[in-house]
C-alpha cells in the first residue's frame, strides 16, 4: 500500500514517506479492529527456522 501511494502521490523525502507508512499502519489497524481481530491476541505462528529443521529432518526419513 505505501509502495503504491508513494508513487502515485508522487512523494519524496522520509518525512512524507514516513506519514504515509504510520496512516496505512493505523488503516490496516483500524479495519482489524472493526472485524474484532485484536493482533497482540492473535498466536505467534511458528517459527522459521524450526519448519526449515522439520522439513529437513523429514526429508532425510523419506530418503
Amino acid at each position: 500500500m505505501t509502495s503504491v501511494n508513494v508513487q502515485t502521490k508522487d512523494l519524496y523525502g522520509v518525512k512524507p514517506i514516513e506519514t504515509e507508512h504510520i496512516d496505512n499502519n493505523l488503516a490496516v489497524r483500524k479495519m482489524l479492529l472493526e472485524r474484532d481481530i485484536i493482533p497482540e491476541n492473535l498466536p505467534p505462528a511458528e517459527d522459521v527456522q524450526k519448519v526449515v529443521r522439520r522439513l529437513k529432518t523429514d526429508e532425510k526419513k523419506v530418503s
